[in-house]
């Protein structure tokens, strides 16, 4: 292959049908593809066995196998919940969620939802940080809790909580719950008497 006009060049996956005959590829279906050079860009093109004759164009050829993609993976968190999420505990005004509250606004900060504006110092002497929407141009204000390391593994293991919808501090329920009613009144007070001396 020759350098015409290189910066054009990528990878291009397979197709889901012949170019030929249009008919779908099935999985694991043998098939033929090749590279030409065309309008200053590298196209592919794939076809069925049937329908493939080496093209005198084709600059690279080769056999391969189809096989159907996979489902997308699911992202661990999703973008419209941790920004539900955010506003939600933003509009409780809670000081328990300032932790929470700012890894969301990182998270969607890093989905390049949020965008930093300003950094300013609040009259109690913390971080106030600016955040603005790109799509709605909304600004958000976000303390800045200035977490250590050793805290942030913690408050991440309680964002997914809270993105998973279970309550922050759901306890989980005993296995067996014991009665305490199933002993009789009289052993109930008779038992701390046999720890006397």
């Amino acid at each position: 292959m020759g350098r015409e006009n290189i910066e054009n060049w990528s990878v291009r996956k397979c197709a889901k049908a012949c170019v030929k005959c249009e008919k779908e590829f099935e999985d694991k279906e043998a098939l033929h593809s090749h590279l030409v050079f065309k309008e200053g860009e590298y196209v592919r093109h794939d076809f069925c066995n049937p329908c493939w004759k080496k093209e005198e164009s084709a600059q690279n050829s080769w056999k391969t196998v189809f096989i159907v993609p996979p489902p997308p993976a699911e992202e661990a968190v999703k973008k419209e919940s941790a920004e539900s999420l955010l506003r939600k505990l933003l509009a409780k005004e809670n000081e328990d969620d300032l932790n929470a509250i700012f890894i969301l606004t990182v998270m969607l900060e890093r989905k390049k939802i949020l965008v930093e504006r300003a950094v300013q110092t609040a009259e109690d002497g913390r971080k106030l940080r600016v955040y603005e929407h790109k799509k709605t141009n909304e600004s958000f204000m976000v303390i800045d809790p200035e977490l250590k390391l050793d805290e942030l593994e913690h408050v991440q293991e309680e964002v997914v909580v809270l993105l998973g919808g279970q309550p922050r501090n759901a306890s989980p329920e005993p296995e067996d719950p014991v009665e305490e009613s199933a002993a009789p009144p009289e052993q109930a007070e008779a038992a701390p008497s046999e720890t006397k001396e």
